[in-house]
């Protein structure tokens, strides 16, 4: 009865998605439909830089109307393409792509976007069926998958690690990837893209540069980054830190005791001094660990709030790409080092 249900309640979502992109398309056709959300910026309504739009889209003065799923991608491209562009994020802060399901409202924003970014490698498992019907009549494209697949990470299933965003090069690779299409959408703003984002590139190059610094300082033996899932693996191979996850790539994942006690073991092994919580994931399984490594006699204290799937509020520093990674970075280091 149950799987029966189920069946039912997905294929009304995807007859409901076919005919509102439908509505959406005759709309958008003739020249009608509400931008999402009406402004540039990572989450609804946030501002981007400013700058005249060329006629390359449909949304106010020919900007292009541009969805994502994540805000890795919105923040960036809003920045990147200034008033040229109108972006909208699906997935705010604290959301879990992962188990995301696209919404009625999703689905309106979709239909009347010019194009559709999102980061692909099964990342948002929930919503491919909707992207490929959507990718009949506009734009849609998985900018995770531009990068060399000899670059990306695996488990030891070969399930693809889809937490692109936290090595600063592929991350480069795959928004790059999306401004190549913002261009095509609008060939007399190619120019302005491309030297918005080669100024936005040499702020990701710097910093880089401070992330391998900083990490550089942390002792050997405490470079251990203990989260609740396994969503630091590039961030860990990029800045020379070795990951532990409780939960594998996705947090579908369940987490069994043993994956706790192994845990437990590496800390007390190792004296890792810190572990670390996630903003968009439930702590009670690294509080678990905390206790535990307790019992066989090491404090382990909780070194703070890490963002992995979902970036900080609208209008903070977490907020923006850089700035969430910069946070990352700082937190880390401070509970390993136990410096400011």
């Amino acid at each position: 009865m149950h799987n029966r249900e189920k069946s039912k309640r997905t294929g009304w979502a995807f007859a409901l998605l076919a005919a509102m992109l439908l509505l959406a398309a005759c709309g958008a056709g003739a020249g009608g439909g509400v931008g999402p959300d009406g402004a540039n910026g990572a989450g609804p309504g946030g501002a981007g830089a400013n700058g005249k739009a060329g006629a390359g889209g449909s949304g106010p003065d020919g900007a292009i109307r541009v969805v994502t799923t994540i805000a890795q991608i919105a923040e960036p491209l809003s920045v990147i393409g200034g008033g040229r562009v109108q972006v909208t994020s699906l997935m705010g802060p604290g959301v879990d792509p992962h188990l995301y399901q696209a919404s009625q409202s999703d689905i309106r924003k979709l239909g009347n976007a010019d194009v559709i970014f999102y980061n692909g490698l099964h990342l948002e498992a929930n919503m491919l069926r909707a992207f490929e019907e959507i990718g009949k009549r506009r734009p849609v494209l998985a900018v995770g998958e531009a990068i060399p697949e000899d670059r990306l990470l695996a488990d030891g299933t070969g399930a693809v690690d889809p937490h692109v965003w936290f090595d600063i090069e592929l991350w480069k690779e795959a928004l790059g990837a999306a401004v190549e299409e913002l261009k095509k959408l609008s060939p007399d703003d190619a120019a302005f893209f491309e030297a918005n984002k080669r100024d936005y590139f040499a702020k990701m190059d710097e910093l880089k540069e401070e992330a391998v610094r900083k990490m550089a300082s942390v002792p050997e033996e405490r470079r251990v980054l203990v989260t609740a899932h396994d969503a630091f693996g590039y961030f860990g191979r990029m800045l020379g830190l070795e990951v532990v996850g409780l939960q594998g790539l996705s947090t579908e994942d369940e987490i069994g005791l043993s994956d706790i006690e192994r845990t437990i073991s590496l800390l007390v092994e190792r004296r890792v001094p810190a572990v670390f919580v996630e903003s968009s994931i439930n702590p009670k399984s690294i509080e678990a660990v905390i206790e535990g490594a307790k019992e066989r006699g090491l404090n382990v204290r909780l070194g703070g709030e890490l963002f992995s799937d979902a970036m900080g509020g609208e209008g903070t520093e977490e907020g923006t790409y850089l700035g969430m990674f910069r946070h990352n970075v700082d937190t880390i280091h401070e509970a390993l080092t136990g410096e400011e």
